[in-house]
């Protein structure tokens, strides 16, 4: 027997005691495989094709192979009732000492397998006298032991006759740190990764079936581009260099339209240095599309059609219930320019103002303003703070001040702003595209004011890139281009509060 160790409680003891118990009855408590040949739902939502009329005629009895989780168990002497959960459901197991052995019964199953532990089945299904379709295990096979107790929770009923849960796995700082427990005591969590794993195969067929390129570009990047944000630094011994976890993958991509690609597409990790809330964890996932020929009315045209499509795959339905809302995203999308949301909010039109006058404005509205704020910084906060939140059903906010957009094309007819969108659903930006700036003069000055801005203190100015300079100095032609951060549009589509709830594991402080 293993020793009693101090950080173990007494059930996790107990199990240890009874891990050690199967192998002295040479029971493998973790064997190697087991032939899966059904599972869960399956079996429940085709009832007349699994349930057998004949047990005793083999010849007409369709045997099945599950395995699982037991979740559940009531033992009744000689026969005993328990439930396994696989990865599509939970499902009823009906077990007798004469079918599978007196020791394998009374020793193995009735003492020593736990909640929790999974074993494997073989047999045939029927109804109970209570309409409750089983599986009548002829063969129990243990194919895992558990030595750390599930949490499990209890339903009770109490003098109200109300049923009253206790012990639920409930906390949700616990649940995001062990989301594997999460996925097993609260499966409903499932159907929100799934339902991710949809959305994103849904957007990847739709810009597949047009035509698009799905590439790969390097994530340790010499020189971070493609955002206003600050980085993730680290260091490559053997070239002795300090690298960045990328921020944006926009910059490479846009490198490929430049050698000849019309459309390419890539579903990145990005990093960015910043807080936690709801909204945001450093490590995220976002796709970015860069097209040939295009600009941002194109692209405008493309998203809805995209996101409209991704509903549509989802829930059958381009209308979503989100919180309290229901958002609808049947295309088309009201388009309203930037400066005219701004305008209707707070009364101000800030399109012909000085930085001296949008920092009177921003202070008289109550908004937080840092130093070394520019213009497109002040601008940005108050349409944060005024506009956004109150943006619900989708709309693009467009062409914005060329302050905030470094890498966007100038407008063709307002002087002083460039073709840019913003997607905002349920008062969060969601996507964010330009009229891709192809002139290389333009893009070195627009870099260059950039530069000014870090020297007077704005960290999450860009650097000057110039290889990427170089690199449109060879000529690349007119591109839409256009980042849609996928863990944001999962809330939406999976009406889900925090953008941790989408996230397998997000960043988390170091317990204790």
């Amino acid at each position: 027997m293993n020793k009693a160790e101090p950080s173990l409680s007494e059930q996790q003891q107990i199990r240890r005691e009874k891990l050690d118990q199967l192998k002295e009855l040479d029971v493998n408590p973790y064997p190697h495989s087991f032939d899966v040949t059904h599972y869960s739902t399956q079996i429940l939502d085709n009832e007349d094709e699994y349930v057998t009329k004949t047990p005793d005629d083999p010849s007409k009895t369709k045997r099945v192979s599950v395995a699982g989780r037991v979740m559940t168990r009531r033992i009744m002497g000689k026969a005993s009732f328990f439930t396994i959960q696989d990865k599509e459901g939970v499902v009823q197991v009906y077990i007798r000492r004469d079918d599978i052995g007196t020791d394998l019964y009374n020793k193995v199953f009735k003492k020593l397998t736990d909640i929790g532990d999974f074993v494997g089945i073989k047999g045939f299904v029927f109804k109970t006298r209570t309409g409750e379709t089983t599986i009548h295990a002829e063969e129990f096979q243990f194919l895992g032991k558990t030595v750390r107790p599930l949490p499990t929770p209890k339903e009770v009923e109490n003098e109200d006759g109300e049923v009253v849960t206790y012990d639920a796995f409930s906390d949700k700082e616990l649940r995001y740190r062990q989301r594997y427990v999460d996925l097993v005591v609260n499966p409903e969590v499932k159907e929100t990764f799934v339902k991710r794993t949809r959305m994103v195969q849904a957007m990847r067929e739709f810009m597949n079936e047009r035509g698009y390129l799905e590439v790969e570009t390097p994530i340790l990047q010499p020189i971070y581009g493609g955002a206003s944000a600050r980085p993730f630094k680290t260091h490559h011994n053997a070239l002795d260099i300090d690298l960045y976890l990328r921020i944006a993958n926009e910059l490479y991509l846009k490198r490929l339209i430049v050698g000849g690609f019309d459309g390419v597409y890539e579903f990145s990790k990005d990093f960015r240095n910043e807080g936690l809330s709801r909204f945001h964890n450093p490590e995220f996932t976002q796709v970015e599309l860069y097209v040939a020929w295009k600009d941002y009315s194109w692209m405008m045209d493309f998203m809805e059609q995209m996101i409209e499509h991704v509903a549509l795959t989802i829930h059958g339905s381009t209308k979503i219930k989100v919180g309290e809302h229901e958002i609808d995203f049947k295309a088309p999308w009201p388009r309203i320019p930037m400066y005219e949301a701004i305008e209707k909010e707070t009364g101000h039109d800030l399109s012909d103002k000085s930085d001296e006058e949008i920092l009177k404005i921003a202070k008289e509205l109550h908004i937080d303003i840092e130093d070394g704020m520019g213009k497109g910084k002040m601008i940005d906060e108050i349409f944060g703070d005024y506009v956004e939140p109150k943006l619900i059903q989708p709309t693009f906010i467009t062409d914005y001040p060329i302050e905030m957009s470094p890498l966007a094309k100038k407008h063709r007819e307002k002087e002083g702003l460039v073709e840019r969108f913003e997607a905002i659903f349920n008062g969060k930006e969601i996507a964010n595209a330009f009229s891709e700036l192809n002139d290389p003069v333009d893009q070195r000055e627009r870099f260059e004011e950039q530069a000014r801005l870090r020297a007077d203190g704005d960290d999450e100015a860009m650097t000057v890139d110039e290889d990427f300079l170089r690199a449109i100095e060879y000529g690349m032609p007119p591109t839409a281009g256009i980042g849609i951060g996928i863990d944001r549009l999962a809330m939406i589509m999976t009406n889900s509060e925090s953008i941790r709830d989408v996230l397998f594991f997000p960043q988390m402080k170091p317990e204790g």
